[in-house]
């Protein structure tokens, strides 16, 4: 009996301690189905946040967007309003805006590495003649469009018209009058008569910079060779034949590297200028900016500028809009006669490249709405192209006026070389006023140098 019981108390004993076992057993086994009920959750709200994001993704892509690429610093603010207003009304669409100071060689880069932009400031001939424009003729703009802006902004070659303008703009010396008046000064016909006026006030005014030039930025220096030597080129062959020779590069005409010729003449007035100190010390390190504010002030007599300038001028000094006057390039040569910048201004070009072409006219659409124009117009200074817009750009209409009967009306060098930019060109003339050309005929043999290197290049 005792031996019975005792088994009985092992056994129970057992089976207590088996049971507890069980227990623990079941206690870990049932944790376990709670934890992976819990991983299959989170890997659940981590596809619901991934399908978000992809679906936020798509929506993304749903947004067309347009790069615009400038080189106007002039206007670079006024597009950022106008783009922030497009982008506002038209929430499919973000048009982006770019601004380099050296626009005509970085779309070089652009093209090359395929970074296209798909509205550009920048148009080149070559660029068109490798179709890298789209064809706008066809466009309602045109019928807004002043008929002679419509010539300037239509290709030689195809007779298309690749690129479109929103305004007139004109470009001469800037002069303060009170200085002219005070000095007995008229506006010089010759650069003979002119260099005599610049030396008289240089001799009454030692205070006052008779001639300033902004050449650390090449582009203003750019602009006197388009306007001054080019210039002998396009009054003595008109528009059209003078745009043949540039792009057939028919030196019979041109003469870029002949004595007396157009750059030879050019380089002369650049180095008398220089001897004669009749330019500011700072020739070579002073900013458009510079320029502006000296002229404002009082503190430079004449500049060289166009009508983008007149608005920053006037922000500087208002009180400067009853003092400024406007006068022809006097003739750099015996044999010609001043002339005046008449040109198209603020042009605008859609790459063929673009993705969106449809929307980038969207945009030009909106930029050409009349009241963005005028808004335009009246901020640049500038005469507007549209028939349809009546703005009030400034100050010295009467002046401009004057100045455009008194000279011979010449358009930019549109058919320049790709190869051989206006700030190309411009940093050829930093060199020439730094003493690297010992003549003025070196200089010229220079210049048609890198110009037939350029244009060899491209055709």
């Amino acid at each position: 009996m005792k031996k019975f019981i005792s088994l009985l108390l092992v056994i129970t004993t057992i089976s207590l301690f088996t049971g507890c076992a069980s227990k623990e057993k079941d206690k870990t086994v049932d944790n376990t189905p709670a934890q992976e009920d819990n991983v299959d959750l989170d890997n659940e709200e981590q596809e619901t946040e991934k399908d978000n994001e992809e679906q936020q993704a798509d929506a993304d892509n749903e947004v067309v967007h347009i790069k615009f690429f400038t080189g106007k610093v002039e206007t670079v603010d006024l597009m950022n309003e106008i783009i922030d207003g497009f982008n506002k009304e038209h929430p499919g669409i973000v048009v982006e805006q770019e601004f380099q100071k050296d626009a005509s060689n970085v779309i070089k880069v652009k093209f090359a590495s395929n970074d296209i932009p798909d509205i550009t400031t920048v148009v080149a001939q070559e660029y068109i003649d490798q179709g890298k424009y789209l064809d706008v003729s066809n466009e309602a703009w045109w019928d807004r469009i002043q008929p002679a802006i419509k010539d300037m902004c239509t290709d030689v070659k195809s007779g298309k018209q690749y690129r479109v303008a929103s305004n007139m703009t004109m470009a001469g010396l800037f002069y303060n009058k009170a200085i002219f008046d005070e000095l007995g000064i008229d506006e010089a016909k010759t650069w003979k008569e002119f260099e005599e006026d610049l030396a008289k006030i240089k001799e009454s005014k030692p205070d006052v910079v008779p001639l300033f030039m902004a050449g650390k930025d090449s582009w203003t220096l750019g602009h006197l060779i388009e306007f001054m030597a080019h210039g002998v080129i396009k009054q003595t062959y008109g528009v059209t034949d003078s745009k043949k020779a540039f792009l057939a590069n028919d030196d019979s005409k041109l003469k870029l590297g002949a004595e007396s010729g157009p750059m030879d003449s050019f380089a002369s007035v650049i180095i008398s200028g220089r001897d004669n100190k009749l330019f500011n010390n700072d020739f070579l390190t002073a900013t458009y900016d510079n320029q502006v504010e000296m002229f404002a002030n009082g503190e430079a007599a004449v500049i060289s500028q166009g009508m983008w300038a007149l608005s920053g001028i006037l922000e500087k000094n208002p009180d400067m809009a009853k003092n400024i006057g406007f006068m022809p390039y006097p003739a750099i040569t015996d044999s010609t006669e001043p002339v005046i910048l008449s040109a198209e201004d603020s042009a605008y070009a859609i790459t063929s490249a673009s993705k969106h072409p449809e929307e980038a006219k969207e945009f030009l659409n909106y930029l050409f709405k009349a009241e963005n124009l005028k808004k335009y117009s009246e901020s640049i200074k500038s005469p507007c192209a549209f028939k349809d817009v009546d703005a009030d750009w400034g100050p010295i209409k009467e002046q401009v006026k004057n100045a455009l009967s008194n000279g011979v009306n010449i358009g930019f060098t549109n058919e320049c070389p790709s190869g051989f930019s206006g700030d190309d060109a411009g940093r050829m003339v930093q060199e020439l006023y730094a003493g690297q050309y010992a003549t003025s005929i070196d200089f010229a043999k220079a210049y048609k140098k890198v110009w037939d290197k350029a244009w060899n290049a491209s055709n």
